[in-house]
């Protein structure tokens, strides 16, 4: 899986968790420019995306995330990629 197949994925699974089909993510974006991503929905997220991709992340990688970039970067390295 190369690196914009998974933030294909990860961004088809925010529309699914936060319910907007209209929501594009890129590397830069952050929570900040996404309305419905808060504390709450975050949790979720990374829920979701651990099982779409069959990983488990650690609290402290995902605290240490800044941008939805450093979030495809944690889940290639788990997927050895």
């Amino acid at each position: 899986m190369e690196r914009n197949e998974i933030l294909n994925t990860v961004n088809n699974v925010f529309i699914d968790v936060l319910d907007d089909d209209n929501l594009v993510l890129t590397e830069a974006t952050t929570a900040n420019d996404v309305e419905e991503w808060d504390s709450l929905n975050h949790i979720q997220l990374v829920v979701a995306i651990e099982r779409q991709f069959k990983i488990r992340f650690a609290s402290q990688e995902i605290l240490s995330w800044q941008n939805v970039g450093e979030m495809v970067d944690s889940i290639a390295a788990k997927l050895n990629l």
